[in-house]
């Protein structure tokens, strides 16, 4: 409050109102104060989003070469910023399958007037995506059958494409999504990551016999295994105990958290699960003995 002597004022009704008075002064100025500060919050965090944005406008417009040197500072930010582009398009595609899906399970367009019968509405998910969004009939299908795929392979740290997951649908179709994430981990622990190929994925299906025998709850490190030994002539891993979907889906988000924290692209399944098991038996930090022994207190017994 204002620091205001109120002891020369006569009687009590008027110094009490002149409190008052002083009071709502200082209410007045520090909800002010607030607003301002709130104010420019507001501003940072519109500026911030605005950054992390994406848009058309953001991406230069092409001009010819400084030279046939190295690049200048203007180019390599023009250079950073269209690789950030095409960055984007790589995640786009599965979020724009996602979206669809949705949109289709959901029935959301409904009650969508129809663009050349507008006298009705929307029937199906493939005539409001090729009327309203210019999406073909097989892109649409495509797409909302390889999101999935894409999503959990982004979370692991592999970068897919539509015509790479195109070609592991029909095993997701057979197997499961774990089926199909195995054929590509399989691929990329075989040739690399970076050499993985809508080819060498489809060689790989092709090879797969008719009678193929998984478990949709295997890991897909356990899955891609299996697929091995039986392309191969190796034996097959022992059996694990399935980890519930819901667990895996948590496990890989939480892996990339570790990654991002560790400033790594991916940090695989086993590679958390072999640090776990160290930091159990660890007889000098029991932290996470203590941990798992709480938790298994908690849990009732089989």
């Amino acid at each position: 409050m204002s620091q205001f002597n109120l002891a020369g004022w006569d009687e009590p009704e008027e110094a009490e109102a002149a409190a008052q008075v002083l009071a709502a002064v200082d209410t007045t100025r520090d909800s002010n104060r607030q607003q301002a500060q709130e104010s420019v919050i507001a501003e940072r965090v519109d500026a911030a989003l605005e950054a992390a944005r994406p848009g058309l406008h953001k991406i230069p417009d092409p001009v010819l070469p400084a030279g046939d040197g190295d690049l200048t500072p203007e180019e390599q930010e023009r250079f950073a910023l269209c690789v950030d582009g095409i960055a984007l398009h790589e995640t786009a595609w599965f979020m724009l399958g996602k979206s669809l899906d949705t949109v289709a399970v959901g029935r959301l367009f409904r009650r969508t007037r129809h663009k050349l019968e507008p006298e009705r509405y929307y029937n199906t998910i493939e005539e409001w995506a090729l009327l309203e969004k210019g999406i073909s009939v097989s892109r649409c299908s495509q797409l909302r059958a390889a999101w999935e795929i894409g999503e959990v392979l982004k979370a692991r740290g592999y970068e897919s494409n539509p015509g790479q997951v195109r070609e592991i649908v029909p095993v997701k179709n057979a197997y499961g999504l774990n089926g199909a994430v195995a054929v590509y981990v399989l691929v990329a622990d075989s040739v690399g990551a970076d050499k993985v190929t809508a080819a060498r994925l489809q060689e790989t299906v092709k090879m797969m016999p008719g009678n193929l025998q998984l478990n949709e709850e295997d890991d897909p490190e356990v899955l891609a295994k299996t697929i091995e030994g039986v392309l191969v002539g190796k034996p097959s891993p022992r059996p694990v105990a399935a980890i519930p979907p819901a667990v895996r889906r948590a496990v890989d988000r939480r892996a990339v958290d570790l990654a991002n924290v560790l400033d790594r692209s991916r940090i695989p399944r086993t590679e958390v699960e072999r640090h776990l098991l160290e930091a159990f038996a660890d007889e000098k930090d029991s932290t996470v003995f203590d941990a798992v022994l709480a938790r298994m207190k908690q849990t009732p017994k089989p």
